[in-house]
């Protein structure tokens, strides 16, 4: 591999994968803050301190 060539396909990663990882942060912040799921992570905040 030239150096060219690697400079374009690192440049491509660094730019597309951040994008790649911020899409991605943006679909599981969307998950988690999603009102509909709010009543499934209290329950499972809560499993820790139920004595079965």
């Amino acid at each position: 591999m030239t150096d060219s060539s690697y400079r374009a396909l690192a440049e491509f990663a660094q730019t597309w994968g951040l994008v790649y990882f911020f899409g991605v942060f943006v679909l599981v912040l969307v998950y988690a803050l999603w009102p509909s799921r709010q009543k499934k992570f209290d329950e499972a905040a809560r499993m820790p301190l139920r004595e079965d």
